[in-house]
């Protein structure tokens, strides 16, 4: 089992949570957060100043089996992409076991597949 850990921009999500779902990924973790990025300087936008340094993304966390990994890798690639500095960041990591609270099971079996 693997765990897949994506950082993109905030205005990607929609994008992103759609490609996955069509992808057959049916669960998936996310919440907003904030990152410092190398560039530091202001744009203004209708008038006033923002400051580039903090940057609003969203984190999404997928834990899924191994054969799943490739795949899901290219959908987040295709659709967090703007070309543009500051895209984000994908983190894949190995997961060692996975439990079920209800049942007690454990294992890869946890995890649903799409039928």
């Amino acid at each position: 089992m693997k765990k897949i850990e994506a950082i993109i921009r905030k205005t990607k999500f929609e994008d992103v949570k759609e490609a996955l779902l069509a992808s057959d990924i049916d669960w998936f973790e996310y919440h907003e957060c904030h990152g410092i990025g190398q560039s530091r300087q202001e744009r203004i936008y209708r008038g006033v100043v923002y400051s580039t340094d903090m940057i609003e993304r969203m984190h999404i966390t997928i834990v899924l089996r191994d054969m799943l990994v490739d795949n899901t890798i290219k959908v987040l690639l295709q659709a967090a992409n703007t070309g543009q500095v500051g895209d984000g960041r994908i983190f894949v990591s190995e997961v060692i076991d996975c439990y079920s609270i209800r049942t007690g099971e454990h294992g890869d079996t946890v995890l649903r597949d799409k039928k």
